[in-house]
């Protein structure tokens, strides 16, 4: 006689659409595309995943981390989990008995296995995670998810102000946004989502939106429980067709005493270190300055206290004009900050981005990457990050270091961060 067919049970990995900020972090990294989304849920293919973990660490929220035991027959179809506003409950007669399931299979035990001939080692399961996953060691430790969409903080508006010049395209706003009495403690290099009013055409409400901190971890005004966010208004798509932001033209819009709901904050490994030799080397364009903006005045106002690392900065625009906080960053002491601007898009002058300003420095840059206190930061639109690495491994070479080895090691210590979109 035959015996009964053993019931499968997958543990299916799903991510909660209450808490994902749409960031599209995890399409990026997983390294089988088992992740896709469309204009409401980011969502987990359950015939394609196969657990290698690559997806995990990179999330800002923790949304990515969830899983359901089901019966691998009724996994949950990528249709019906781009319909979800909240997860589906764990059915307790399964719960605990869920296994990885085939997709696993060949993977050598999920994370080492799918890049197993890579000339390079592997963080967290895939070769594209090229960044590290784990913060500074003296960085301080975060506060995340904090409030979320259902309980969102409050926020009340005490500031306002155009940061490139009026008469250019790019409108770039600063903007303070004060806690009172509720606690949203954050670091330099968090992040916060801003959840904006009304709803899709669909009648769903509007998902929240993601922006950087531009201010250091005790406030944009010292002692004050607030924070800053450096914002463009949006009026085009990548592919220059008319389109209007969402979430940038109502933040660009606030007046003063205008309440808005926030979550967060998010991030745990975009951060700075603490301890006081670090060296900080900052490559940036556009809003991807709030960041560097946030870590160079928090070592600014500790520079009397001992804060004696080198800090270099490479910063691009388009031109002088679109450049946020232009003025003010040309006013800190040159002994205090190396600061190198990249324009593009000047007339009469030849393009010119943050890679040609780092070969220009290629010496200095050079000695940062000696230098086993050097922590790097990226951050601004996905198209630079290639043009920057291998910008950085050409001036590796060429000073006789070995890029494959240095890079690997920056991401394990904490010492190499990407954050772009």
């Amino acid at each position: 006689m035959n015996g009964p067919v053993p019931v499968e049970v997958l543990k299916q990995h799903l991510i909660d659409p209450e808490i994902c900020i749409r960031c599209n972090t995890c399409e990026e990294t997983c390294p089988i595309d088992a992740i896709t989304h469309d204009e409401n849920n980011y969502v987990v293919r359950a015939d394609t995943c196969n657990g290698c973990m690559a997806c995990i660490s990179p999330c800002p929220t923790g949304a990515i981390d969830n899983w359901r035991d089901v019966l691998k027959a009724e996994a949950y179809a990528v249709e019906d989990q781009l319909t979800w506003d909240e997860l589906p409950v764990q059915d307790d007669a399964l719960a605990g008995q869920g296994t990885i399931g085939e997709a696993a299979e060949g993977a050598a035990g999920g994370a080492s296995g799918a890049s197993a001939d890579a000339s390079e080692p592997v963080i967290g399961g895939s070769d594209l995670v090229r960044g590290s996953v784990v913060p500074p060691w003296s960085a301080a430790k975060p506060y995340v998810n904090l409030y979320n969409h259902k309980a969102p903080v409050q926020a009340t508006v005490v500031g306002n102000y155009r940061v490139t010049d009026a008469s250019t395209e790019s409108d770039i706003h600063h903007i303070v946004l004060d806690f009172g009495k509720q606690p949203f403690p954050v670091l330099e290099g968090q992040s916060i989502g801003i959840i904006p009013p009304g709803t899709t055409a669909d009648g769903r409400a509007h998902h929240a939106r993601q922006y950087s901190i531009a201010s250091p971890r005790d406030g944009e005004r010292p002692g004050y429980n607030n924070l800053a966010l450096t914002v463009k208004r949006v009026t085009k798509d990548h592919q220059g067709q008319a389109v209007g932001g969402v979430c940038s033209n109502y933040l660009c819009d606030l007046k003063k005493g205008d309440v808005v709901n926030v979550m967060g904050p998010f991030g745990s490994t975009f951060l700075m270190p603490n301890h006081a030799d670090s060296r900080l080397l900052m490559i940036c364009t556009g809003t991807g300055a709030a960041p560097m903006r946030a870590m160079t005045e928090y070592r600014r106002r500790r520079r009397m206290k001992g804060a004696t690392g080198k800090l270099m900065l490479f910063f691009g625009a388009r031109t002088q004009g679109e450049l946020p906080y232009f003025g003010p960053l040309l006013n800190l002491p040159k002994d205090f900050i190396d600061t190198n601007l990249a324009f593009s898009r000047t007339p009469g002058s030849p393009k010119r981005y943050v890679q040609d300003a780092m070969r220009e420095r290629a010496a200095d840059v050079a000695a940062l990457l000696r230098h086993e206190h050097t922590y790097i930061y990226v951050c601004g639109l996905k198209g630079m990050e290639d043009g920057v690495l291998q910008v950085l491994q050409t001036i590796a070479g060429d000073a006789g270091l070995d890029w494959q080895t240095l890079w690997q090691r920056m991401k394990t210590e904490g010492r190499l961060h990407l954050e772009t979109y």
